[in-house]
């Protein structure tokens, strides 16, 4: 950073740092501050990742300002309060409700910091999503989140949204990467039935959203098919999850694959997991705004399937053609999965995507808005 440039206070609005993209990015953003010289304020109800926000020289303020419930609108004024003390050049909000909090709390205060938001998720389109719209620069994680917003808002004027995709650190997912020979042991001993067969991930939540159903009649289509192989749903067992897992279980035993599936809890070698994994699926049947498995698994070098709709489509398309498959056609589905498992076509290393091009990104649109 030259010696000119102004040194900025930005404070970061999010309803909680346990985990999820949005929290990441903003730790993301924190630590790109911290490294240019600025000072870097975020607000939220606290979580497990403040210990590391905290560490990476950044200042976390506790405040409940995401919880849905009329209690949380009590907090403008401690918010107002907070950013009067701090006098932030940008107030940065990253979710809706922390969102209209400050907002709110911006109200009267001199001088106005200025009010920039992110939108992360494709949310349903009204008033209460509205206010992420409203920044002075509304910073989009896709070309297909810029598009739902423009399209849901005729009131939005285009020159304030800015593409600014997610990206991953090539070093946390370098290419070609392959577990040690220790790490591989003990896997296989806690899950021996994924041995000895190409190996099918598909990485998210336990909601049926993320396509767990798809994977499992793909993980069938491909027996019938005589072609053998084992499916991971990692990270799908969660508490209060039970009943979905249980329905998971029940198809898996109907289908007869009970013996090729394993699901987990969230687990923290996904690098290695994703390494060892012969394809990795993004099977959402609702359209992402972006899509960081993919990138994640690109940046590895292993192929990914995905559905080619929303975020996931759109990088696929950039970045890995063969993996695009309409969404919802069984057929096509295990047609390219038995394609990919025979040869997959050659993935080059990440030239875009990266954290440094999304820290370097927003860095610029920060010193853009306080020029102004």
């Amino acid at each position: 950073m030259t010696s000119s440039a102004k040194l900025l206070t930005v404070v970061q609005l999010i309803p909680a740092l346990h985990s999820g993209g949005a929290e990441r990015s903003a730790l993301e953003i924190a630590r790109a501050l911290v490294a240019a010289g600025h000072r870097s304020v975020v607000v939220s109800a606290g979580g497990r990742m403040v210990k590391q926000l905290e560490a990476e020289g950044s200042e976390h303020v506790t405040l409940d300002i995401g919880s849905k419930s009329l209690g949380t609108l009590t907090r403008i004024g401690a918010l107002r309060r907070v950013l009067k003390q701090l006098a932030p050049d940008i107030v940065h909000a990253r979710s809706r409700l922390p969102a209209w909090i400050g907002w709110l709390a911006l109200r009267g205060l001199k001088p106005q910091p200025h009010f920039v938001t992110t939108v992360h998720g494709l949310n349903s389109p009204g008033q209460y999503s509205s206010i992420l719209l409203r920044g002075e620069r509304v910073i989009a994680v896709s070309q297909t989140m810029r598009d739902y917003a423009l399209s849901h808002y005729s009131w939005l004027n285009p020159s304030r949204v800015r593409v600014i995709p997610r990206g991953i650190d090539p070093e946390a997912f370098p290419y070609g990467h392959r577990p040690d020979d220790a790490w591989f042991r003990s896997f296989f001993a806690e899950y021996p039935t994924l041995d000895g067969a190409p190996l099918l991930t598909l990485p998210g939540r336990g909601t049926r959203l993320k396509g767990h159903h798809d994977a499992i009649n793909l993980l069938a289509d491909l027996k019938q098919r005589g072609i053998e192989a084992r499916l991971l749903l990692l990270g799908v067992i969660e508490p209060g999850r039970e009943d979905y897992v249980a329905e998971l279980r029940q198809l898996i035993r109907s289908r007869g694959v009970h013996d090729q599936v394993v699901l987990t809890e969230p687990r923290e070698d996904i690098r290695d997991i994703y390494a060892m994994s012969t394809l990795i699926l993004q099977l959402s049947i609702k359209p992402e705004s972006f899509g960081r498995t993919v990138i994640e698994a690109l940046s590895l070098c292993r192929p990914v399937l995905g559905y080619a709709h929303g975020g996931v489509g759109e990088l696929l398309a950039e970045l890995y053609p063969a993996g695009r498959v309409p969404l919802g056609d069984r057929e096509k589905l295990a047609e390219r999965a038995a394609e990919l498992l025979r040869v997959a076509p050659p993935i080059s290393p990440l030239q875009s995507y990266r954290l440094s091009d999304m820290q370097q990104a927003t860095l610029a649109l920060y010193a853009e808005v306080t020029s102004s």
